[in-house]
């Protein structure tokens, strides 16, 4: 088993930085040890930016790192991990929640985000679980599972939860915290 104080773990938000109401803001409180990784402008997401963050954190991390990501920040993950590959190597697993489908959005006209790319499907270079609900506006159910087939991920059914943001009103999200205990636990890290 897998103790979480021998790892690093790396909170990565979505678009808008996940607010006051947001289970990720909910982890940070209780669990003091989590390192949200700051951008600069959370509103306007640029990928080579938000990827300079994520690269640097990565880096200065002495331990095991464990993503933890929501929305954009689960395309941040997947895309960093192919432009990255060796910093990619100090990553021990990623916690996706709520994978926005960029296939979607990546190019529309009112989309805030710019140079995330469209979606890789291509197994990652770690071990994964891929968190999705059965009624998320930003990804179908279907689209989710084929997202994890293809990641190589632990799909985990949220039910019926929405986008899993701050609109869900999760709060510190018990659930999900004993399904990233588990996830935790399977990580074989040395």
């Amino acid at each position: 088993m897998r103790d979480i104080q021998d790892l690093t773990v790396l909170i990565l938000p979505g678009l808008g930085g996940s607010g006051a109401g947001h289970w990720q803001t909910a982890w940070e409180k209780a669990f003091p040890s989590f390192r949200r990784v700051q951008q600069a402008n959370w509103d306007q997401p640029v990928y080579a930016e938000w990827s300079a963050r994520l690269t640097q954190a990565v880096a200065q991390s002495t331990r095991p790192i464990v993503l933890a990501a929501h929305s954009l920040g689960t395309s941040l993950t997947m895309r960093w991990a192919f432009d990255q590959p060796v910093l990619a190597q100090k990553v021990a697993g990623a916690f996706l929640v709520a994978p926005t489908d960029r296939d979607r959005l990546e190019g529309a006209p009112d989309s805030p985000t710019r140079g995330f790319g469209r979606m890789i499907l291509a197994r990652l270079p770690f071990p994964s679980a891929v968190v999705a609900s059965r009624n998320d506006d930003r990804v179908s159910f279907k689209r989710a599972g084929a997202f994890a087939t293809a990641w190589g991920s632990t799909l985990i059914d949220a039910g019926n939860q929405g986008h899993m943001g701050t609109a869900a009103q999760l709060g510190v999200w018990p659930l999900g915290l004993v399904w990233f205990g588990q996830f935790v636990a399977s990580l074989d890290v040395a």
